[in-house]
């Protein structure tokens, strides 16, 4: 990987009640698990599975976020997907 590089997700599948498959502009694809019991505080909607599932790209943040304005940074989610990366 680029140290100099900045993901981006262009697209999000919702696969099960906390789990997203996810695409960056790279071209790198990944599923990334939620654990119910770290979402908690500002995270804590996201517990619930019919919210999660309401998921969406921002294409001008390059990320992904939900209806409340909750939105995560692409770093980490791209270095977890990377971890799951699908060939």
């Amino acid at each position: 990987m680029n140290d100099n590089y900045l993901p981006v997700v262009v697209g999000v599948a919702v696969l099960g009640e906390h789990v997203l498959r996810l695409l960056f502009d790279d071209g790198a694809v990944g599923d990334v698990a939620f654990s119910a019991e770290r979402l908690t505080g500002v995270l804590e909607p996201l517990r619930d599975p019919n919210f999660f599932a309401r998921v969406r790209v921002d294409p001008e943040a390059g990320t992904i976020t939900w209806p409340d304005g909750l939105d995560l940074a692409p770093e980490p989610l791209y270095e977890e997907a990377l971890a799951s990366q699908l060939l």
